[in-house]
């Protein structure tokens, strides 16, 4: 039996297609496996290679700040501090560096640095700074005047590269010299704000010269010691006391250009700035030296000012004491005694020794009372001027208030064995603080104690302020009022506020840190840190309201009088009389609104007009008192206007408004 062959290349055939599934099978898995990892290797690679190349930026702008650094740091000795500020703060502009652009603001004086010399007002480089000013972009200017491709940075590397280039420290010196030929002189900017630039200019060449002058004299540049000393002295006499460029004379600016020539012709002698830092800075120590011995001077003329009466004031008073001497007993007299001691009335103490003073005090009062009628000053004044007080009132009687004039040398209570003060007079020691001859300079010792040698301290009319219930024995409530006072409204409702069972009625002083008790009492002292607190707020005497009951309830005089005499070496206060007021009525004192009593004007010009204005009294407390030239003048108007500047005796006596 045959059987049929099968052909035979047919298994062959059968056998290549099987291999080529295989081989397809095979790409895919290959494809689908190999395909991630070649996208997440390429991505793997961009990552790192940006790393590299961050890297690399970063360590380049290191290199680069450094390189920068080094460079400033190079120049910084060549050019202006505001220059290299601008360098610094406002890398991205370009142009050439234009010193026109320089901030201004906060400068002793307004400064401009111009290449080559000192050029007019109206140069074209300046012009056209300003109008690139105007325009908003204070570094782009005109084509024709500059190359606006270089950029600072550009400058900077430059200097970065000569350094790098290892040169010499004689090229170095060159370079140096090259950079500052060209920066030139300085001058007034012309487009500043300021009304008093010039004159601060030209006091700071002032300085300048004089530097310049010490140093050339060492260096044997005489001529140029002879020109300096002379453009000083010119210098001087233009400048004088201006304050503000209108006040200088027509050539100042004229003055001040030949000035600045002349310091840069100074400068061009290339003194060491050693020298220079070393002069500006013994110049700088003998100003300081020259300012403590001024101020110790002005307080204590300020001091002496203080103590002493005007030549008007004591012609015042003498005039006034003949006048009343030629009266008759019975013209000497007051009249409406019988209202002296009537307790439903006004009562007022005024203690003084100053005529003007005192009958400022009661016209002011009397002008702003509703009821003048109702009001009753008690003055109690020094034998010396009993006479002429006593003359003023008589003959300028203040409408229907009553007055009283007393002599304080007529309270024969007060004397020695009563009065711890007075007592305390009569020792040596106290004798020897205020009166002896022979006592250290003032000016040498220094002046913090000086106002506390101030004799008015010793006067009982100081002092008597504690006696109130002796001195009024019949009255029940008091409103005392210092010389120095002037009073804006009706005083009337004082004597309606309750006090709580308090003795006194004041306006207290004191702030966040000062006027408190531990400025005024030794806290070192164990009989003042046990007693009182030293955060304790402290208030003013001069506008007052005693509770005259309640004052002799809490035995007040004995009170002063325990500490004043523990206070005999003035180891727990100084000298005064708010000191012991303190302690004498510490917890016993009502707060009274502000606004009844503002105090400063005799040392605080500060104050705000409006303040004052809605005062109900104004207090000259301190040294410039308004009758004083030293007086403020800005705070004097409030006093004048109740002295009556007519009166034959004011006109003189040539006490003048």
């Amino acid at each position: 039996m045959a059987f049929r062959k099968n052909p035979p290349n047919l298994p062959l055939r059968n056998h290549s297609r099987n291999g080529g599934y295989r081989v397809s099978v095979i790409g895919l898995l290959l494809i689908s496996v190999l395909a991630p990892i070649l996208i997440l290797a390429t991505r793997t690679s961009n990552f790192v290679s940006a790393g590299l190349n961050g890297d690399q930026s970063s360590v380049s702008s290191r290199i680069e700040e450094i390189r920068r650094r080094s460079a400033l740091e190079g120049i910084e000795a060549l050019l202006p501090k505001e220059v290299l500020d601008l360098v610094n703060s406002k890398p991205e502009r370009t142009g050439p560096l234009n010193l026109n652009i320089v901030g201004h603001k906060d400068r002793s004086s307004s400064w401009v640095q111009e290449e080559g010399r000192l050029s007019s007002r109206k140069s074209q480089s300046y012009e056209d700074a300003k109008v690139a000013s105007d325009s908003g972009d204070k570094n782009k200017v005109g084509n024709e005047e500059w190359d606006g491709e270089k950029t600072v940075n550009g400058m900077i590397s430059q200097v970065v590269e000569a350094k790098d280039d290892s040169k010499t420290e004689s090229n170095s010196t060159d370079s140096s010299k090259e950079v500052g030929s060209s920066v030139s002189t300085w001058k007034r900017d012309s487009d500043t704000e300021n009304s008093d630039a010039l004159v601060r200019l030209m006091r700071d060449q002032l300085i300048m010269a004089r530097a310049y002058a010490n140093i050339a004299q060492g260096q044997g540049h005489y001529d140029l010691v002879r020109d300096l000393k002379l453009q000083i002295k010119e210098h001087t006499n233009v400048v004088g006391d201006a304050n503000v460029d209108a006040e200088l004379p027509a050539g100042a600016e004229g003055k001040m250009k030949s000035m600045s020539a002349l310091l840069v012709e100074a400068r061009e002698k290339h003194y060491e700035n050693a020298v220079m830092i070393k002069k500006l800075r013994a110049m700088l120590q003998s100003t300081e030296d020259n300012a403590r011995m001024l101020k110790k001077q002005s307080t204590f003329l300020s001091q002496l000012a203080a103590k002493t009466v005007p030549k008007g004031l004591h012609c015042f008073s003498m005039r006034l004491t003949v006048e009343y001497h030629t009266l008759s007993s019975a013209e000497q007299e007051f009249e409406r005694k019988e209202k002296l001691e009537d307790p439903d009335l006004y009562h007022y103490a005024l203690f003084s020794d100053n005529i003007l003073a005192a009958a400022l005090v009661v016209n002011s009062t009397i002008l702003n009372a509703k009821e003048p009628e109702k009001h009753v000053f008690h003055i109690v004044t020094d034998k010396l001027n009993y006479g002429a007080m006593k003359m003023w009132f008589l003959a300028n009687l203040p409408g229907d208030a009553t007055i009283e004039v007393q002599n304080v040398d007529d309270f024969k209570w007060l004397n020695s064995s009563y009065c711890p003060v007075l007592k305390q007079l009569e020792s040596s020691s106290m004798k020897d603080y205020y009166f002896k001859a022979d006592q250290t300079n003032p000016l040498a010792a220094g002046t913090s104690n000086l106002k506390y040698r101030n004799p008015k301290y010793l006067s009982m009319l100081n002092h008597l302020r504690f006696y109130l219930p002796e001195v009024f024995p019949k009255l029940d409530k008091i409103l005392f009022l210092d010389d120095d006072i002037v009073v804006q409204k009706d005083l009337t409702p004082l004597w309606d506020i309750d006090l709580n069972g308090n003795v006194n009625g004041a306006v207290e002083t004191c702030g966040a840190s000062f006027h408190r008790f531990d400025k005024y009492l030794n806290f070192s002292n164990p009989l003042i840190s046990e007693n009182f607190d030293p955060n304790a707020c402290g208030w003013a005497y001069g506008m007052n309201v005693f509770d005259l009951k309640q004052w002799k309830k809490e035995d007040i005089t004995g009170i002063y009088h325990r500490w004043q005499s523990l206070n005999e070496d003035r180891t727990l206060w100084k000298l005064g009389t708010l000191p012991p007021g303190l302690i004498t009525f510490y917890n016993l004192t009502q707060p009274l609104e502000k606004s009844w009593h503002v105090l400063g004007l005799g040392y605080n010009p500060a104050i705000e007009e409006s303040e004052i204005e809605t005062a109900a009294v104004i207090h000259w407390n301190g040294n410039m008192k308004p009758w004083l030239e030293i007086g403020m003048v800005k705070f004097k108007p409030y006093w004048t206007k109740f002295v009556k500047y007519n009166h034959p005796f004011l006109q003189q006596c040539n006490i003048n408004e």
